[in-house]
């Protein structure tokens, strides 16, 4: 007779560590779409007042395939001016005679951008830019999800693009 009332005891504490584990899956359910949600206004903030930054994962080459990289590098958009702290790898056709900087580094006003949405999640910005050294084209796609793609088009140097993260600017 004992031994029936343990397993009934074991079939009961299994079922309340089972009904625990699926509460704790719904709740953490919920939190992540709670987290989709905020991403998301966060990133249709940032599009719509053309404020954000962009944290560098990795950049990808035509020549030297795809990288990991440090999380130093970001693109970071306030407005009409370009903030770029981004590595270059590829060929220079014309390389700049004692240029002060190497990679992409620079911070200019932008000459040209333009918003458009090609997918219901995406948001594509279109940035051209003139440096001292030479003229570039950068084209951001930013995601509802806060991830970020960045493609480089520059006159003198191999073309480059980048993936990221997105970060809200306070």
């Amino acid at each position: 007779m004992k031994r029936l009332m343990d397993g009934k005891k074991v079939k009961h504490w299994a079922f309340m560590v089972l009904a625990a584990c699926v509460f704790a899956s719904c709740a953490s359910l919920q939190n992540r779409a709670e987290r989709r949600a905020q991403m998301k206004q966060a990133v249709a903030a940032a599009v719509a007042e053309r404020r954000m930054h962009v944290d560098i994962t990795s950049m990808s080459t035509l020549r030297y395939g795809s990288r990991a990289v440090t999380t130093d590098f970001f693109l970071e958009l306030r407005g009409d001016s370009v903030r770029s702290y981004l590595p270059y790898l590829g060929q220079a056709r014309q390389a700049p005679m004692a240029s002060p900087s190497q990679g992409l580094n620079f911070e200019v006003r932008a000459q040209r951008i333009s918003v458009t949405q090609p997918k219901a999640d995406c948001a594509r910005f279109e940035i051209d830019l003139r440096t001292r050294e030479d003229c570039y084209e950068y084209v951001l796609e930013l995601y509802d999800n806060g991830k970020a793609y960045i493609l480089v088009r520059s006159q003198n140097r191999d073309p480059i693009s980048f993936d990221g993260d997105f970060v809200p600017l306070q």
